[in-house]
């Protein structure tokens, strides 16, 4: 029997390639269309997306007796680098890194530097890194005694289900809290609720954020809404616990927690809070004294609703965004 170089009888060959990865079964592709297409170099490469030089140097190796010549090679370098510290300097750094568990190598080389060894950065992160391959040096557990860490069970409060759909007006407001700083050693509390599907807000002011204020809140967005508030969504902060979280259990309204550190999933409301900085505390002489502040912010408001153009609503205000929406479903129910 005869055996053209480059191909083996199926039998045989099937017999081999069950021994091989995928990769090296990869490259025996190459290998059979290069000699169907009559040792077609640059058409191989071309039909199977791969430069030239690859494939070269893979021909060189293959053995079509021998599959295996096409498994890939460790790339470990013949000649390894050898440690150049001695045993006393690994054990010096392996002290002071057991008693100062947190300090990096930039740290230690310095403290070393006081002690007489005469060494670079670079050394004591090899001489680490060796130790800690060679499981002489543990990292110590992290664990997490903070007490803003800390994530208290909340009795009402729960993560927004998948499968909960946003269609309506009121189906889901985003709230958030801002800090505005007109003057040094001034903060004020600024409160936005905005609705995902009308982008109608509320904008309210405080002194403080705390969940009483955030429950006053609350009953100014039910009653300022131009339609049922049914859900509710906040991040972790304290003034959306406690009392807050009671007055939405109380009213029927779903309280949607977001994860950890995910303003993004509070996306409209944090557009809204640079929307009213710029366009509105920016630009206003507005006073410090919370009520007159409150009275421009009402005033605002209105104008954000009723006067001012969104992109998102194709250029119409949140109230023309309502009306038409309440005559599209009239005309389809008349339809």
């Amino acid at each position: 029997m005869r055996i053209v170089r480059g191909t083996i009888p199926g039998a045989l060959r099937l017999a081999k390639v069950q021994g091989i990865s995928r990769e090296a079964r990869q490259r025996l592709k190459w290998m059979d269309y290069y000699q169907a297409q009559g040792r077609n170099a640059s058409l191989t490469c071309r039909y199977f997306g791969i430069s030239r030089q690859t494939f070269y140097r893979w021909k060189r190796r293959y053995d079509p007796r021998n599959l295996g010549s096409l498994e890939s090679h460790s790339h470990r370098p013949h000649h390894l680098r050898k440690p150049t510290w001695t045993a006393e300097l690994a054990r010096a750094v392996l002290s002071l890194r057991e008693e100062y568990p947190r300090w990096g190598k930039d740290k230690l080389v310095v403290l070393l530097h006081q002690k007489g060894w005469q060494l670079s950065t670079s050394m004591v992160g090899r001489i680490l890194k060796y130790l800690k391959e060679r499981g002489v040096l543990r990292e110590p557990p992290r664990n997490s005694i903070s007490v803003g860490k800390r994530r208290w069970k909340r009795p009402y409060a729960m993560r927004k289900p998948k499968e909960y759909q946003v269609k309506e007006p009121g189906d889901l407001v985003e709230v958030d809290t801002l800090d505005v700083r007109p003057f040094p050693g001034v903060v004020l509390k600024h409160f936005t609720a905005r609705d995902v599907v009308s982008r109608w807000d509320v904008v309210e002011a405080h002194s403080r954020a705390t969940a009483r204020v955030a429950t006053l809140f609350l009953e100014s967005l039910k009653a300022r809404l131009p339609f049922p508030l049914k859900a509710v969504q906040v991040d972790g902060g304290s003034e959306f616990e406690a009392a807050f979280e009671e007055a939405c259990r109380e009213k029927g309204i779903k309280l949607f927690l977001l994860p950890p550190r995910s303003p993004k999933l509070n996306g409209h409301v944090e557009r809204a809070h640079r929307t009213h900085t710029e366009e509105f505390y920016e630009v206003t002489d507005f006073p410090l004294e919370l009520a007159p502040l409150n009275q421009k912010l009402k005033a605002w408001e209105r104008i954000y609703n009723t006067v001012r153009p969104h992109q998102a609503l194709g250029y119409l205000t949140p109230l023309q965004f309502l009306i038409r929406r309440q005559h599209r479903r009239q005309e389809v129910k008349c339809h």
